[in-house]
């Protein structure tokens, strides 16, 4: 059986005590085992701090850039194992499987590439200079320097190795060392990956770390120069959000947090038509994919009264062909969910939504038994679709994310309704509109806009080049506000932001000018 080790100040680090059991979700055998007790927590942060730090900083964007790049090709070169990794530990179908490892690679080449773009310097001027009095003898300049600290990224268990590989793409460009947490329970796929990124040479000492395991007392010891990125569970965010140290040094702190993400059909969107196909395939999509597993999958769909019954039967008709099984079993479209407590989670939050009104129209929460695996093994949970009949009389599915292959439909009267729908939802990652008519994309958009990092607008057009809602892009915002944890990701440059430091330098003119000269000003 394998054992994962944590990665601290260059070297493999084996954790003593009694490790944690990796399993297959589809069969519950184990395949690996991790533990960190015993890792010195401290000496890791200085590590980071004192060697891995000024390394990165004395390289220019563009050296970054190439650094990025090298990683990126390393996790490709061994794509088909981390594939094979994924589906074992992760209990993905393949093309879920391929859908976080290549966006691992793919994030680490968008900011690659944005890292090329900034070029032979090291540091960046925001905005032009401005004139602080009648000539140019005293003027001031915003710069963005990176941050003296360490950054701490710990990561949600759906996505071992994009979400390892989109923080850390940003933090490391921005020129911040990286300590990487995955979730234990899926920590094989993030941890072959530090392997292969640690073979391959592309990082220089301290630019990376890696824990298999707890965090101990890690978080504790972070101060005024470091970040914090948590993606998880509402609770635990605020856990951690509310930890006295970070507190008093007002460390930047960044969480990603739970999401009840809406589809809305527009009343113009007719049956059968070609944004209908869109608005169900891109439902069918995020409740399977990832097991429903994804922070950015859509939880709430609302539909016109009159559309109501027309949507029920045609997603039953397309989740009615979903084979729920073991991922490397021949015909199976969509795997268990990842651990143990997540099949309870789910089954209780399905438990939940029906107490409270919900009608359940497709799948359950019984038992269900996987194709091709052992009888009476694996979290295997059936596709869910339920439904609402009358949205003033329930209120958990506004409230209660279940983290699984569910989704609840909602009838909706008039724009404003539907808003005020969305709303309930108290913010989130994305929602989307299905619509032609512009007035009402207009009206619903800009209403429920505040209540999120990211809104789509689909319609037929985007047909075939459209990957979903629920796909995270590097060029855009990941985040939102609210329930979503109210922290920002990726977005291009704006995801630098969490990592550099906005200062104000004023002064001389000319002495101002030399000291930035060397910045690419964005």
């Amino acid at each position: 059986m394998i054992t994962l080790k944590s990665f601290v100040c260059d070297r493999m680090v084996a954790g003593s005590g009694r490790p944690a059991v990796l399993v297959n979700p589809s069969t519950e055998e184990p395949v690996a085992e991790a533990g960190s007790e015993g890792v010195d927590f401290a000496a890791a942060l200085a590590f980071a701090r004192d060697v891995g730090g000024p390394a990165l900083r004395s390289r220019t964007f563009a050296q970054r850039a190439e650094m990025l790049r090298a990683m990126a090709q390393a996790i490709h070169a061994k794509r088909d194992e981390l594939l094979d990794l994924a589906m074992r530990n992760g209990g993905n179908t393949r093309s879920d499987a391929k859908f976080d490892i290549d966006g691992a690679s793919g994030t680490l080449t968008a900011y690659a590439d944005l890292g090329q773009s900034l070029g032979e310097c090291r540091w960046l001027a925001d905005g032009e200079p401005v004139n602080l009095g009648r000539s140019s003898r005293v003027s001031g300049q915003h710069v963005l320097v990176a941050r003296a600290g360490v950054a701490v990224h710990v990561n949600a268990f759906n996505f071992p190795a994009w979400g390892l590989a989109e923080k850390a793409a940003v933090a490391l460009l921005a020129g911040m060392p990286v300590i990487s947490k995955p979730a234990t329970a899926t920590g094989l796929v993030s941890y072959r990956i530090v392997e292969l990124l640690v073979e391959s040479g592309a990082l220089p000492p301290g630019a990376l770390s890696f824990i298999a395991g707890a965090t101990g007392d890690l978080i504790d010891r972070l101060g005024g120069q470091d970040v914090l990125a948590f993606t998880g569970g509402h609770s635990t965010g605020l856990m951690l959000r509310s930890k006295p140290n970070l507190l008093v040094s007002s460390a930047h702190v960044n969480i990603e947090a739970d999401s009840l993400n809406a589809a809305v059909l527009g009343p113009d969107v007719e049956r059968g038509g070609d944004s209908w196909g869109v608005f169900l395939a891109d439902v069918t999509r995020d409740l399977t994919q990832k097991t429903g597993q994804k922070c950015t999958a859509i939880r709430r769909v609302f539909v016109p009264r009159e559309r109501l019954e027309a949507v029920l039967e045609d997603l039953i008709d397309r989740l009615s062909t979903v084979r729920v099984g073991d991922p490397t079993a021949d015909g199976v479209t969509m795997g268990p969910v990842s651990t143990a407590s997540q099949l309870r989670e789910v089954r209780d939050g399905i438990a939940k939504l029906t107490a409270d009104g919900a009608r359940v129209v497709l799948g359950g929460a019984d038992p269900v038994k996987g194709h091709g695996a052992p009888e009476g093994k694996g979290y295997f949970v059936a596709a869910t679709l339920l439904a609402v009949d009358d949205s003033s009389r329930v209120s958990a599915v506004h409230e209660h994310e279940v983290f699984g292959p569910v989704a609840t439909v909602v009838p909706y009267d008039s724009a404003e309704e539907a808003v005020a729908l969305v709303r309930r939802g108290g913010g989130g990652l994305v929602s989307s509109v299905y619509t032609e008519d512009r007035a009402f994309a207009a009206d619903v958009v800009m209403g429920i806009a505040p209540f999120h990092g990211r809104v789509t607008v689909v319609n037929a057009k985007v047909s075939g080049a459209w990957l979903g809602p629920g796909t995270v892009l590097p060029q855009l915002l990941h985040g939102g506000p609210g329930r979503a944890g109210g922290g920002e990701e990726l977005g291009g440059l704006r995801g630098m932001g969490l990592y550099l430091q906005r200062t104000a330098l004023q002064g001389y003119g000319p002495l101002v000018d030399h000291v930035v000269a060397g910045a690419k000003r964005v």
